[in-house]
């Protein structure tokens, strides 16, 4: 049985709504269903009775419902622990990150952790964005420097580490790119490079659709890697709103950056998992991160 399929299931039977579900597990309604469907399939019976209504548990249903925390608890308990156990055999420290991580902060971050941990290595794991949790969610790492918000983080630890304007990424002979500051509002009309669909509130934050006062947002293309999502902007096929450090990270030919007024800003945080609390080496590299980015002040 996929666990994930499991946690899709669980999301749905706790709000009753196909719709409140796929909003709080990130993801689109139509994956969501699917996501149902194929656990139904799996098991060979029926989990919920569809109405207008919403989702009612049918009996099998609430005899999963009823189970399903503890079998996932015990799931997530054997698989972190043995892939910490290998990890620490050969001490090593697993870290998940999105595209520039901690910006500047991350190399000061890893030479921190090295001069507490001698001997140790930081094995960091780029993700795409079709997996915003960078691993997190799936014991894939011990840690990880994200974006937020992402998908599940109500269930981490969180500490936010930098706090940087969101600036806006054109094609270099866009005529708005000719201005020092761009209103938001002059870019509703805009096609944009947007994630992958099935990241559900992570793409439509990078797009704002919260900030449009209702307007949908217009998707150009969708890509899953920053390099992809560099070169088609570069070709003319969007725009995309990006943190400002993403002018020094992701520089080239061809694409201008310009700050935006009028949309709220992008944190960096460093998230690991509530059992890793009591873990001295995941929280001796909180605390450096937490140290490293104090030293960051112009983006805090």
């Amino acid at each position: 049985m996929d666990t994930r399929l499991v946690r899709s299931f669980l999301a749905v039977a706790d709000e009753g709504s196909l719709t409140r579900a796929a909003q709080r597990l990130f993801v689109s309604q139509p994956a969501l269903t699917k996501q149902i469907k194929r656990l139904e399939d799996q098991l060979g019976m029926r989990l919920f009775t569809r109405s207008r209504a919403g989702m009612s548990l049918t009996e099998a249903g609430r005899t999963l419902a009823e189970q399903a925390p503890a079998l996932l608890d015990v799931c997530d308990r054997v698989l972190r622990e043995t892939k910490s156990t290998a990890s620490r055999a050969a001490r090593v420290l697993r870290i998940g990150f999105l595209a520039s991580a901690a910006n500047e902060a991350t190399q000061d971050i890893i030479a921190r952790f090295g001069r507490v941990h001698p001997g140790w290595r930081v094995n960091m794991r780029q993700a795409t964005w079709s997996e915003p949790s960078a691993g997190l969610a799936d014991g894939k790492v011990d840690a990880a420097l994200l974006r937020l918000p992402f998908p599940g983080q109500e269930t981490f630890r969180v500490e936010v580490l930098i706090t940087e304007p969101r600036w806006v990424a054109l094609p270099a002979a866009h005529p708005l790119a000719a201005r020092d500051r761009i209103p938001f509002r002059d870019l509703w009309d805009e096609p944009f490079v947007a994630a992958p669909s099935e990241t559900g509130w992570w793409r439509d934050y990078w797009l704002a659709r919260d900030e449009r006062d209702g307007r949908p947002p217009r998707v150009g293309v969708t890509v899953e890697h920053p390099d992809d999502w560099l070169q088609a902007i570069a070709n003319g096929y969007g725009v995309a709103l990006a943190p400002e450090s993403a002018a020094r990270f992701y520089s080239r030919p061809g694409i201008t950056y310009r700050p935006v007024v009028g949309v709220s800003p992008s944190r960096v945080g460093i998230a690991w998992p509530p059992a890793a609390d009591a873990d001295p080496i995941v929280q001796d590299f909180v605390r450096c991160c937490l140290e490293a980015t104090r030293t960051t002040a112009p983006e805090r």
